[in-house]
């Protein structure tokens, strides 16, 4: 199984500024090994973020994103304690969930 993924999430007023690395090869499928074969295309295509059930962030992505991505985002509302979860789908039908806690 993958590497967890990194969740920080931090209340100030009325909004929450929220930090999500998501460790993953993100392989495009045009990149050759060292023997000169493909390595096959590996890479998130879906990510969504819910804080206490609610949806606050969702984003389909590509092959043109880095190896382990790292998003930046804020949302309004949010307090300290609140639940948020983080879950992604890759073009291998492989998926990962994490959760944090907002501080």
């Amino acid at each position: 199984m993958s590497e967890a993924i990194r969740i920080r999430a931090r209340a100030s007023g009325n909004s929450t500024d929220v930090l999500v690395l998501m460790p993953h090869p993100m392989e495009t499928g045009l990149r050759r090994n060292a023997s000169g074969g493909l390595i096959p295309a590996h890479f998130i295509t879906e990510v969504k973020v819910s804080v206490e059930g609610r949806l606050v962030f969702g984003a389909q992505m590509s092959l043109a994103v880095s190896q382990d991505p790292l998003l930046a985002f804020r949302f309004s509302g949010g307090k300290a304690g609140d639940r948020i979860v983080v879950t992604w789908v890759d073009n291998r039908g492989d998926r990962r969930v994490d959760a944090g806690t907002v501080i």
